[in-house]
C-alpha cells in the first residue's frame, strides 16, 4: 500500500482517481482500508485548502425550510409575529438572540451559523 501526504493540487487530484477507483472496495480488505485512509487524507486537505464557511443565518433558515417543508406560519413559533418572520427572511430585521436560541432548540439550527454576520437591510423612517 503506497500512500503518501497530500502536498499538492495533483497529489489532490491523483488521491481522487484513487478513491475513484477503490469505491466499491470490501470493507477491511487492503483495498478498503486503503480507501479508508485515502478518504481521511482528501478530507484533512480539504478542509486546510478548500474551507466551505458557514452559511449565512437566512440562507440557513430558507434552507431548512425548503428541505423540511416548512412554511414562514410554521417559523412563527420560534421568531414571532407573521410580520417579524417577513422581515427576518427579507432582511429588514436581524435576528435577535432569542429568535436564535428559539431556532436552534426548535428546529435545529446550529447557533454558530444563525450568529454569523449577514446583510440588513435597514429601512429609513
Amino acid at each position: 500500500m503506497d500512500i503518501k501526504p497530500i502536498r499538492t493540487e495533483a497529489d489532490y487530484e491523483n488521491a481522487l482517481t484513487e478513491i475513484d477507483r477503490l469505491w466499491l472496495a470490501e470493507a477491511g480488505s487492503p483495498d478498503g482500508d486503503k480507501l479508508e485512509i485515502m478518504i481521511t487524507l482528501v478530507e484533512a486537505y480539504e478542509e486546510k485548502h478548500h474551507p466551505i464557511p458557514p452559511p449565512d443565518p437566512v440562507e440557513a433558515i430558507i434552507h431548512l425550510m425548503e428541505s423540511q417543508s416548512l412554511s414562514r406560519s410554521d417559523l412563527e413559533a420560534y421568531i414571532g409575529s407573521r410580520a417579524r418572520v417577513s422581515e427576518v427572511l427579507n432582511r429588514r430585521r436581524p435576528l435577535s438572540l432569542n429568535m436564535i436560541r428559539k431556532l436552534q432548540a426548535g428546529l435545529g439550527i446550529p447557533a454558530d451559523v444563525l450568529i454569523q454576520p449577514y446583510e440588513v437591510e435597514m429601512s429609513e423612517v
